[in-house]
This record gives C-alpha cells, structure tokens and sequence, in this order.
C-alpha cells in the first residue's frame, strides 16, 4: 500500500511539476556555472548506498569541503538556490528517487556515509526501511541551518546534538509507522515550510 502511494503520488507531482521544473532548470543555468541536478552519495534502506538528486543550489565543487551548510548567508550558496532551499524545491528531483525505489515520500532522511558510520547499533535500526522525502525530524529541524549557524562548532552541534535527536525521532516514526502516520507527517512538513516562511 505505502509503496503505491508513493508511485502514485510521485507520478502526480511529477507530471504537474514538470513545467516549473524546467523554468527552475533554466534559472540554476542563467544564475551560476555548473550542472541543472546535484547528485549525492546517501545510505539506503539495508545500508546500501544510492544516488540522491536535487537541484543544484550551490556553486560547483562546494561540497569538497564542509558536508554542513550553516545558514541562509552560506557563501557557497546561488541566489537562485536561496530561493529553492528556502521552498525546499530544491527538493523535487527526489520524487525520481521515490519512483526508483530508492526512497518514499515519508521516512527517515537519508544521511551520508560519514555520519552512518557514527551509529550506535540500535540507531542502524533506521535502515530497515527505505528513507524519506520527509519526516519527524524535517519537521523539528526544519530550521537546521539556522541552527547551526549560531554554534562556534557547527559540525560537533550535529554530530552531538542534532544527529542523535533527529535519529530518536527516525525511530519514533519506525515504531508507529502507518498510513495515517504519513498523512499526518505530509501535512505537517507542509504547514512547517509555510510557517517558516510567514515569519
């Protein structure tokens, strides 16, 4: 049931999708050197590795540093890609993900490697399902940039701070994962954006 949903939710927002995806291409191209779709390495369900997408948001080659954005000042950060982030559209290409299998609409965020490599192994628990578009965690941290961008230490706040929370809420929603769950989570990572954004 859940993996027909998320085709066919997928499908719809694709379809509907595909005109503004194609002004937003055109954007990313016209604002900055570099490819349309970012593509990065992220842990799946049963820890194999897949391929994530997004629009590209930063200047090419940005992520050979930090793997933590802090902030919407982000210096590596385009202006068309402020825009996309603060919208989350830079998001979209990951219903690709979705129809592959590789995702579902809700479930934990994938992380990368070098943060899956730090679990203990009851947070490992969260690669029994396949990761998510959006979830508990994307909810309370809708805000995460900003967060960090207030630490002296931005990648020891997550490391310590927010990865350890964001993986007890991943568990939450594994625990109680249903249908109604994902409505609920659907709706509020709606409301979350546009409230964020009202402020």
């Amino acid at each position: 049931m859940k993996r027909l949903f998320d085709i066919l939710f997928s499908l719809i927002v694709l379809t509907i999708g595909l005109p503004f995806a194609l002004i937003i291409a055109l954007l990313i191209l016209a604002d900055s050197k570099g490819r349309v779709l970012y593509k990065q390495s992220r842990v799946g369900r049963n820890n194999v590795d897949f391929q994530l997408y997004k629009f590209r948001t930063m200047c090419t080659g940005a992520d050979k540093g930090s793997l933590i954005t802090v902030g919407g000042d982000d210096a590596r950060i385009t202006k068309v890609g402020r825009f996309l982030r603060k919208y989350k559209i830079d998001e979209f290409p990951q219903f690709l993900n979705i129809l592959k299998g590789e995702m579902s609409i809700v479930g934990p965020r994938p992380e990368v490697r070098k943060y899956v490599d730090m679990y203990t192994p009851e947070q490992m628990r969260v690669l029994s399902v396949r990761p998510g578009l959006t979830d508990y965690a994307s909810i309370r941290y809708v805000n995460e940039n900003e967060l960090l961008a207030t630490s002296p230490d931005p990648e020891k706040t997550y490391i310590e701070e927010i990865m350890p929370d964001k993986l007890k809420l991943n568990l939450k929603y594994i625990d109680e994962q249903s249908v109604g769950t994902d409505l609920r989570i659907i709706l509020m990572t709606l409301k979350a954006i546009v409230v964020r954004n009202d402020e």
